[in-house]
């Protein structure tokens, strides 16, 4: 016996884009699946094509099963929790000098505001920790002063397990007696477990600080130095 159903390959479209109607294999297929069903005339019943359980004409039944299909459609899909970010907000509340010029300095930190698997080690203040491979947006704010006349070099850089971070640096220059100066930057690092990150300096002057200063209504109090490191890739 002979395929009649001439069902259409995928790549047939529905509409003949020609004549804007149906097309002649889409056409032919729904008319062979007509005719196979008795063209109309077939004794057999809906509910003899029923997949599942038969609809009783018991309206309450037939009610009953539709709310339920309908409960099952709206179940949403679970929940997708990712795990909490790294992040960690650091600060100092001392004045930081240097002992000695163009020599490296790492800066120190006694507070910790909020955070979540970053932290100071405990055992050394310049160094903040990780406890998640991940890559971190690093970002710095320094209060700058010089308590003596003429013109001093403030460096600033990133440092990770001792070694200095390749084109890191920054430079500024301050001059004058009590002439304070706001620095602030960023730097994205790449940290595993059990590394850590330091933020460090030099000077050519040592009269050049990084200043704390006590609350002075309404002004809360300055740090010298405020650090925050977000994990923003894993």
């Amino acid at each position: 016996m002979a395929n009649i159903t001439n069902i259409p390959a995928p790549r047939v479209p529905f509409i003949d884009e020609r004549t804007g109607l149906i097309s002649r294999e889409w056409f032919r297929f729904l008319n062979n699946q007509f005719t196979l069903t008795g063209s109309g005339t077939t004794a057999t019943s809906i509910a003899d094509l029923e997949v599942g359980q038969a609809l009783s004409p018991d309206t309450d039944d037939v009610t009953a099963v539709l709310q339920s299909e309908i409960q099952a459609l709206q179940i949403a899909p679970t929940q997708y929790e990712p795990n909490p970010v790294n992040y960690g907000q650091f600060y100092d509340t001392t004045t930081q000098t240097a002992a000695a010029i163009n020599t490296a300095y790492a800066m120190k930190f006694n507070t910790s505001s909020s955070r979540y698997g970053v932290y100071v080690d405990p055992a050394n203040n310049t160094h903040i920790k990780v406890t998640r491979p991940a890559i971190y947006n690093m970002q710095f704010s320094l209060q700058l002063d010089k308590t003596s006349g003429g013109t001093g070099l403030f460096y600033v850089w990133g440092r990770i397990n001792g070694v200095d971070i390749p084109d890191s640096a920054s430079q500024v220059r301050i001059q004058g007696n009590n002439a304070e100066i706001f620095v602030a930057a960023n730097l994205f690092v790449s940290m595993s477990n059990g590394d850590y990150f330091q933020l460090m300096w030099s000077v050519d002057d040592t009269s050049v600080q990084i200043l704390s200063t006590a609350a002075a209504a309404p002004v809360p109090a300055i740090p010298s130095v405020i650090l925050t490191m977000t994990q923003v890739y894993i």
